[in-house]
């Protein structure tokens, strides 16, 4: 009698490795991903790079060239002559592999996902294609501060959306001087974004590339650069507050560490020596300027998340146009607006929400940042071509006016949006809100200052009045004045009938200059006390009258009442 034998017990399945652990198997765990991007003119400064590469860069490389799609590619045989690497031509879910020398097939949008490149076509709406700014977001986004985003000789401005990427993660950017390129409209509109680090000649690349630094988020390009220690630090922070004004106290010491780190690599001081470059910045209004920028972090886009945006307009704008009133207005804050595009595209999707429901509900969008150079950009209202891959045909005819080679802001969202300079740290907030955007900006605080700053958004907010963080931001677990709408898209709402106490804030006119009272300085009040400025503050949110306060260019500074 035949007895069967028994049936195998199925082998575990494999666990999936993680995105890290296959990185690492592949070579690429730690190394820098090196995207490269040209158009006219750079064939020559491409193979000027390449013969300049060291044989073991510890990097990839990707090059992204404007070619005719007709035609097939010679840049891999032509490049291939020239290069101490390997040239190959990039290919669907081929993996990357460091030390290799890649290059885009023609006619395709290149991206990358687990480590791998993923190949798309082109979208079909009009405008120029910009598959360089594709790349580089795909880049930053998987690759982080270890992105490298070199901009070459070329027309046109494909890349000036993708630095601003790059430099979001802490990655690290270079432009060719455009005084040596064939065509220098690339990296000019690569540099007049603020997000380049250095401008460089070609021959020049290769070294900056090799120098002793492992991680570009703070270049070190000195042969030994020590850490900045706490001390340097402070003296760094001291000097920018007495002659800028800007109080960086509250943001974590570590991002602004890295950031002073890099500025000290572009002027060749070591840490050690911080006292040279706090000289410096005493003396030299443009070093302090370029630390300044680099400590604020400007970087945005139009309609950045798509997904946060369509959640936005499906539950937090149509509900309050629908609920919206004639008699007045709705009332939206954009905190900490860069260089106005985050507030223009909310101003657009709720002026495209009145249209569809023929609402006589009126808009009027507040919109602040700590740094007057992006007010001054957002007021403006001018932005590259490269806004077309970032929104519809349909919202760039409606709502923007071609302007040279680039696009201005339409009069029918200029007029419902007024920028004010801010420091939400230290000055009052506005109020009687229906909606506030924050986001991005907490996480580079500290969780005293990310405390006072939602405390400051639950006292504009009306009861019911909707408030918008970034993806890696949250209401503290202590903080009961706001509920969850959508988790994913980081959307609150503000619950409860009374009004939060506002943290006081005292403004000394003669001075200039405006000072946190002792209860934001953390100095105990007595219960009398708090019952006094709680008055107060009932007082002047339900009783004063509406007030504004302008300075002689008509920039709003500080809003009271309705």
């Amino acid at each position: 009698m035949h007895t069967p034998s028994p049936t195998p017990k199925a082998a575990p399945k494999a666990r999936k490795p993680s995105r890290t652990a296959s990185l690492m198997q592949r070579g690429v765990g730690s190394t820098r991903i090196v995207a490269i991007g040209a158009s006219a003119g750079g064939l020559d400064a491409c193979i000027k790079f390449v013969s300049s590469l060291p044989v073991d860069p510890d990097a990839a490389f990707v090059l992204v060239q404007h070619l005719d799609p007709a035609h097939e590619s010679l840049m891999v045989s032509l490049l291939g002559e020239h290069s101490p690497l390997p040239v190959r031509e990039a290919a669907r879910d081929m993996p990357i592999e460091k030390n290799v020398f890649y290059v885009m097939p023609p006619g395709v949008y290149l991206s990358v996902t687990d480590g791998r490149f993923c190949i798309a076509a082109p979208p079909t709406r009009r405008g120029a294609r910009m598959p360089f700014d594709f790349l580089l977001a795909s880049l930053a986004a998987e690759f982080a501060d270890r992105t490298v985003c070199i901009v070459m000789s070329g027309s046109g401005a494909d890349g000036s959306t993708g630095v601003a990427a790059v430099k979001g993660q802490g990655g690290f950017t270079i432009a060719q001087d455009p005084e040596e390129a064939a065509y220098g409209e690339m990296p000019r509109s690569a540099i007049a974004t603020g997000h380049i680090d250095l401008v460089l000649q070609v021959g020049d690349m290769a070294a900056a590339l090799a120098a002793p630094r492992p991680v570009f988020s703070a270049p070190k390009l000195l042969e030994k650069q020590t850490p900045l220690d706490a001390k340097s630090l402070a003296l760094v922070l001291d000097v920018l507050q007495s002659t800028t004004q800007h109080d960086f106290s509250g943001y974590k010491t570590g991002t602004l560490a890295r950031r002073v780190e890099r500025r000290l690599a572009m002027v060749k001081i070591d840490a050690r020596d911080a006292g040279r470059y706090a000289a410096m910045l005493r003396d030299d209004a443009v070093e302090r300027a370029a630390l300044v920028q680099d400590l604020l972090i400007n970087v945005t886009r139009f309609f950045r998340d798509a997904a946060v945006f369509n959640e936005l307009e499906g539950t937090v704008i149509a509900d309050l146009v629908a609920n919206g009133t004639a008699d007045e207005p709705l009332r939206i804050w954009i905190a900490g607006c860069s260089s106005g595009q985050e507030t223009y595209s909310v101003a657009i999707l709720f002026l495209e929400a009145i249209d569809r429901a023929k609402s006589g509900v009126r808009l009027s969008v507040f919109a602040s940042d700590i740094d007057p150079v992006e007010i001054a950009k957002a007021r403006d209202g001018v932005y590259p071509a490269t806004i077309e891959t970032e929104m519809t045909p349909e919202r760039l005819a409606r709502f923007f006016i071609k302007e040279g080679e680039g696009y201005r802001i339409g009069p029918e969202v200029r007029a419902h949006v007024v920028f004010s300079v801010q420091n939400l740290l230290v000055d009052p907030p506005f109020s009687r809100l229906d909606f506030v955007s924050c986001r991005n900006l907490l996480i580079y605080l500290k969780p005293a200052a990310q405390a006072k700053i939602l405390s400051e958004f639950a006292f504009a907010l009306r009861e019911g009045g909707y408030l918008l963080l970034g993806s890696s931001e949250a209401i503290g677990e202590g903080e009961g004045a706001f509920k969850i709408v959508s988790k994913e898209a980081r959307i609150f709402r503000r619950v409860g009938r009374h009004r939060t106490p506002l943290p006081q804030t005292i403004i000394d006119m003669s001075a200039g200059k405006k000072m946190l009272a002792p209860s934001v300085l953390n100095v105990a009040l007595s219960r009398q006390e708090r019952l006094v400025q709680l008055c107060q503050s009932a007082l002047l949110a339900d009783c004063a009258p509406g007030a504004a306060l302008v300075d002689a260019n008509l920039s709003v500074i500080y809003t009271l009442g309705p």
